[in-house]
């Protein structure tokens, strides 16, 4: 069902969009030319066909999720330029 320079007047309205007259003709031509495309897209028959959710029937290649160091803080610390109390030292940034 195409639209007309009415339909589309009326959805520029409800939008409040101010649309030229040309911009209308513009704008009806594009809207009716996705309409037709969305139109051959439903006709096709897909009955019995599965779906495909991805294109890709491989498996992915990651490594297992396993803990290989715990939380070492010691450890970390010695690589801090400054410290206190067990934690970071860092510049102050926002005054």
């Amino acid at each position: 069902m195409p639209l007309s320079a009415g339909d589309i007047r009326r959805i520029a309205d409800l939008g409040r969009i101010d649309i030229s007259e040309e911009q209308i003709k513009v704008m009806q031509g594009e809207l009716n030319d996705i309409f037709q495309m969305i139109e051959e897209i439903r006709s096709v028959d897909t009955e019995g066909i599965e779906p495909m959710p991805n294109p890709h029937d491989g498996v992915e290649r990651l490594r297992d999720d396993v803990v290989t160091e715990g939380n070492n803080r010691s450890e970390n610390m010695k690589n801090a330029p400054e410290k206190s109390e067990g934690y970071f030292l860092v510049p102050q940034v926002i005054e």
